[in-house]
């Protein structure tokens, strides 16, 4: 007689299967597409498989566009921005965890509240704020506002706190730890698979963003990626194949960082029902 599991089991694994095999086509037609010539991209019927691959085409792309500045800049805004958000979202969300202070539940609720503002309302104060402080046609707006504590990062990372025993706090405390020197040394540690997955979440936000670029940038030495790679668009007609080539080396340092990360963000993942 056959075991049940077994069954839901490989029905489980073909379900997964055709899963990745629907999600991966767009990728694997756009690798393909990158790997033409104007003539096997533009040709009719469709031709999927390249003959012959031209590699050269992401050389090409390299040589015509200043990808370099542009990848740089971008660097500089997603770093800055992972950075500033784990250290003020996990700072604020260990004070609303574990930290005693007057309307500490009603200041919580109003930060939730804040999600529900469309981002577009926040345009143009935003912007008013940024030009008279001079920060126009900078990165500084790309990024500062990540070092502000962002409701979503203090939501998972005070569930995160709220999730470790007290017995931990009370040791600490009777070693003589500060409140900072507890939060620092025993319970961010305790932390990294929801600190990973705010670090994924910031930098593919960060790393793909286009309205804020394109609002408060103008010289295009300043150009983030995204906003580079679009700006080529014109330049490059009659040749979208370099355009596709352009956008799939922007994807590399994402897989990089999530490769990276993948280990504590699977085992965040695996063990959030866990007590």
């Amino acid at each position: 007689m056959k075991n049940p599991n077994n069954k839901r089991r490989i029905l489980s694994y073909l379900i997964i299967l055709i899963s990745s095999c629907i999600m991966l086509t767009p990728f694997i037609t756009a690798a393909m597409n990158s790997l033409k010539s104007y003539k096997q991209y533009t040709a009719i019927p469709v031709e999927w498989i390249p003959n012959p691959f031209q590699w050269q085409n992401y050389v090409e792309v390299w040589k015509m566009t200043d990808l370099g500045t542009y990848g740089v800049n971008s660097l500089i805004v997603t770093v800055l921005s992972v950075a500033g958000a784990l250290l003020s979202c996990s700072m604020v969300a260990y004070a609303f965890a574990r930290l005693e202070f007057p309307f500490k539940n009603s200041l919580f609720i109003m930060v939730l509240g804040t999600l529900m503002i469309p981002p577009v309302v926040m345009i143009i104060p935003q912007f008013i704020i940024f030009k008279h402080m001079g920060f126009l046609d900078t990165l500084v707006p790309l990024w500062i506002l990540e070092w502000l504590a962002q409701p979503f990062g203090i939501f998972l990372m005070r569930q995160a706190f709220l999730s470790i025993p007290k017995e931990y706090e009370e040791a600490a405390k009777l070693d003589g730890c500060t409140p900072f020197q507890t939060y620092w040394r025993i319970f961010l540690p305790m932390c990294k698979p929801q600190l990973a997955t705010l670090t994924i979440f910031t930098f593919m936000t960060k790393w793909n963003e286009i309205m804020a670029p394109v609002i408060y940038l103008s010289s295009e030495e300043k150009f983030t990626l995204p906003i580079g790679v679009l700006s080529l668009q014109g330049a490059w007609f009659g040749k979208e194949q370099y355009l596709i080539a352009a956008a799939l080396m922007t994807l590399i340092p994402i897989l990089i960082v999530f490769l990276f990360t993948e280990k504590f963000f699977v085992k965040g993942a695996s063990s959030s029902g866990l007590k």
